[in-house]
């Protein structure tokens, strides 16, 4: 059995992504976007939960989690 795939897609999709990937192999390609897109959709949640809470909120839970680090450390 084969380690690859095959994924079909509309061709002005695939020109677009082969001109974006450069020399990169497709693998390698698709794992940027992939990782990418992850990490932004982290920092986005992130900074909407930083827009939500207050800076006591905030104060709070880092106080807990030092607490928390504190008490279920390894030893």
């Amino acid at each position: 059995m084969s380690d690859y795939s095959t994924i079909s897609l509309p061709k002005k999709i695939k020109e677009i992504l082969n001109k974006d990937r450069g020399d990169m192999d497709w693998g390698e390609y698709l794992l940027r976007l992939y990782t990418e897109a992850k990490e932004k959709r982290k920092r986005e949640a992130f900074e909407r939960l930083g827009r939500t809470l207050s800076e006591e909120d905030l104060e709070r839970i880092s106080e807990e989690y030092r607490k928390f680090r504190k008490e279920f450390g390894f030893r």
